[in-house]
């Protein structure tokens, strides 16, 4: 069994509970996940958990898929996964139409059509078999509209990075939970209980949900109904929710002054599932 951390996103006040995350770095959890919605962003935070931690995975649950290009996200990726030695993990989702339109100012369109493109543009960065091209409802690479300036040639990552990073989605609904056991490593199943698992009817293992042969985690976060601002110093596992994860972690960055680390609220803690 293994147990991740999920700290969630700020309120009006951005605080990170350093000691927290640091004490479960010490103890051996595998992963430790950010956040955004339309407050703080999940790369900046956890890039400053990954820079102050050792061991332990780090990974955004989630990245909006609408926020940013593919390409982006691509490097993004591979930048954090170089500097925090391996222990990257890409958590990715659609969000909702309220925050999609309302925040980003782009049409919510088609989720499920949106992230397939988007997964499949993002591992063609990471591998680097040649330079990108692309040509989907969502996307163009190079871009080709009627605006464009016809200067857009394909391009390929300079950066060198591991071409297999984990790829986690984030899904609710019958066809995306389908879609995330087909095209991604793990599963982010928010509102999901193990206890209730006959809601799916079809698990992300059954053999009539098409994927490839990488492992698969299954991903749900929950909040203690007990934490308090010194929750860390209660118990030597947080109280936090139990979990099996086939992404292996990997040691990897460097600890920082922990006189210079943030403090505040605890966060919610992570229970996660694998095969």
């Amino acid at each position: 069994m293994r147990l991740g951390l999920n700290m969630g996103y700020s309120g009006s006040a951005l605080r990170i509970h350093m000691p927290l995350v640091q004490e479960a770095d010490r103890l051996g959890f595998s992963s430790v996940w950010s956040a955004e919605a339309y407050g703080s962003d999940a790369v900046t935070t956890i890039t400053w958990v990954a820079a102050l931690t050792k061991q332990i995975g780090v990974g955004t649950a989630i990245m909006q898929i609408p926020a940013r290009t593919p390409t982006l996200t691509a490097t993004t990726a591979l930048t954090l996964d170089e500097l925090s030695g391996g222990r990257f993990r890409l958590g990715l989702g659609v969000s909702g139409p309220q925050v999609v339109e309302g925040w980003h100012g782009v049409p919510f369109g088609k989720p499920l059509q949106r992230t397939r493109e988007y997964v499949e543009i993002v591992r063609s960065v990471w591998r680097r078999e040649k330079p990108v091209e692309f040509k989907g409802q969502y996307y163009q690479i190079p871009y080709a509209g009627t605006d464009a300036t016809g200067l857009g040639k394909p391009l390929k990552s300079i950066l060198h990075g591991r071409p297999e990073i984990p790829i986690y989605l984030a899904a609710i609904g019958p066809r995306n939970v389908a879609l995330a056991a087909e095209i991604a490593d793990g599963w982010l199943p928010v509102f999901f209980s193990p206890q209730r698992m006959s809601v799916f009817k079809e698990s992300p293992a059954s053999p009539s949900a098409p994927r490839s042969s990488r492992s698969f985690s299954l991903g749900s976060f929950r909040t203690p109904s007990a934490a308090c601002s010194s929750c860390w110093r209660c118990s030597p596992t947080f109280r936090a929710r139990r979990y099996s994860s086939s992404a292996p972690s990997s040691p990897g960055g460097k600890s920082a002054n922990p006189a210079a680390l943030s403090s505040g609220r605890s966060r919610p803690l992570g229970w996660l599932a694998g095969p």
